[in-house]
C-alpha cells in the first residue's frame, strides 16, 4: 500500500485509467469478434477503428493493430474495378 499523499494520489489514478483501457480492450475484442463472425462492412470498419483508437492510447502494440487490421481487411469481399480496355487503332 501506498504511504505518501502523491503515491496515494497516484495509485487512484492508475486505477481509472487502468479501468478505462481495460474497456477499451474488451470493446476492442468483442468488436474483433462479431466483425469475423459477421463479415459485414459496417462491423469491420468499427473494429478497425476501435485498434486504431487502442494504439493511440498505447493499449495495444501498433504490430499488434496492424495483424487486426490485416485480418479484418481479407474479411470483407474484394472490390471488382472493370475498367474499359483502351482499344489500340492502328
Amino acid at each position: 500500500m501506498p504511504v505518501t499523499k502523491t503515491a496515494k494520489r497516484a495509485l487512484r489514478s492508475s486505477k481509472k485509467k487502468a479501468l478505462i483501457n481495460r474497456t477499451l480492450k474488451s470493446r476492442l475484442e468483442i468488436a474483433v469478434r462479431l466483425a469475423k463472425k459477421e463479415k459485414s462492412g459496417k462491423t469491420v470498419g468499427e473494429a478497425i477503428s476501435l485498434t486504431d483508437r487502442a494504439v493511440k492510447r498505447n493499449i495495444i502494440h501498433r504490430n499488434k493493430a496492424a495483424r487486426i487490421k490485416s485480418g479484418l481487411s481479407k474479411l470483407l469481399p474484394k472490390k471488382s474495378s472493370k475498367k474499359p480496355k483502351k482499344s489500340s487503332k492502328k
